[in-house]
């Protein structure tokens, strides 16, 4: 089988179930950017090594990130069934990774930073910003459609994920944070009584 099918050429794709959009179609754009963070958090991998501790968790955020594309790409509408699995415990999964992470590192994360610090640390935050992206798209998609509420959650704590292991990247290599603004909710926080 060949990989081009010219249906593509006048600007429309197909979705799940046959159906066809135009290639800026909001659900296009949310698969979209979840493919483009799906792409960086590969270039990470292959950046960390294949025997980084991270390889595994973050094989499995890819394989995550596919199946939840594979369930955007089918309209609630489509009479054919979707038969990949749905990750069901994706933002529990990124939670767990992420209080772990956190327990090991020598400070809190109480600052925005500026993304850099080293290459890994710097692919991080553009997975974490491809992830709020997608979590743009993904808002504005379920404005005009139905989506299983554990795909919101997840991509909202994948986000989450990607900013914390920018902050144990530069932990653990030992290079400093270059820290922007104290969190909005530690600026205002109330005094203790």
């Amino acid at each position: 089988m060949k990989i081009y099918t010219k249906k593509g050429d006048k600007g429309t794709t197909g979705l799940f179930g046959g159906s066809r959009v135009s290639k800026d179609d909001v659900r296009i754009e949310c698969i979209g950017t979840l493919d483009e963070a799906n792409s960086t958090i590969g270039l990470m991998r292959v950046k960390l090594g294949a025997d980084h501790v991270w390889q595994q968790n973050l094989q499995k955020v890819q394989k995550d990130l596919m199946d939840m594309m594979s369930h955007l790409a089918r309209p609630s509408d489509a009479k054919k069934e979707n038969k990949n699995p749905m990750p069901v415990d994706g933002a529990v999964f990124c939670e767990e990774w992420i209080d772990s992470l956190e327990q090991e590192m020598t400070s809190p994360s109480d600052y925005f930073l500026l993304p850099g610090g080293n290459e890994v640390s710097a692919l991080c935050h553009l997975a974490r910003t491809q992830m709020r992206r997608g979590e743009r798209r993904l808002v504005s998609l379920m404005k005009i459609d139905t989506v299983h509420e554990a795909i919101p959650a997840y991509i909202n704590r994948l986000s989450d994920l990607f900013f914390t292991l920018a902050r144990a990247e530069m932990d653990k290599a030992g290079v400093a944070e270059e820290k922007w603004q104290l969190f909005l909710y530690k600026r205002f926080k109330q005094p203790e009584a």
